[in-house]
């Protein structure tokens, strides 16, 4: 049985081959390949927000959040969104939190918990940004993740953060 997986997706920078908002749909379009036949794929809208925790003066990202059906291991999940990220034309190399074509996160994994040194689901930094919490709510407003007793859409009304507020940029893509 296929599990359930909640994958934050960023770019702030264009690609060879787009925009931040084509890098985002070419990887949204590589994660639907990786679903069993039939199953749906819940996508939020897309939000710019502005660089946090990121070198001087890097460009605005465009965020989102998607959910889909994975039949697999959530290390070999991470291997394949790895790849994505590669085969988008993110460097292998980075400096932490530098500008980046494309950036994918497993947030959560089922009702899984992983406490590994290159994977840690969920994913510690949901509760603290507004970046992943309101595309995060938009489409799953009363999950509940472990380790956690608060609802997603509790979390983002209660979110305590110094972030700029986010634009949406899109509904449809």
């Amino acid at each position: 049985m296929a599990t359930r997986v909640g994958i934050a997706l960023g770019s702030n920078l264009p690609s060879p081959q787009g925009d931040r908002l084509s890098n985002i749909v070419a990887a949204r379009d590589l994660l639907v390949e990786l679903m069993p036949p039939y199953e749906n794929i819940k996508q939020a809208p897309i939000f710019q927000s502005e660089p946090l925790d990121c070198p001087e003066g890097s460009p605005v990202f465009l965020n989102t959040v998607v959910e889909i059906s994975y039949d697999g291991t959530a290390d070999g999940l991470l291997k394949k969104t790895q790849a994505i990220e590669r085969q988008l034309g993110r460097n292998s190399v980075h400096q932490r939190n530098a500008p980046r074509i494309i950036d994918i996160d497993i947030l959560y994994f089922g009702s899984e918990s992983h406490h590994q040194e290159d994977l840690i689901i969920p994913h510690p930094e949901i509760p603290h940004r507004l970046f992943v919490l309101k595309p995060l709510a938009d489409i799953r407003p009363e999950l509940v993740l472990p380790g956690n007793d608060k609802t997603i859409a509790d979390q983002l009304q209660h979110l305590d953060s110094d972030e700029a507020p986010l634009s949406l940029v899109t509904t449809s893509w």
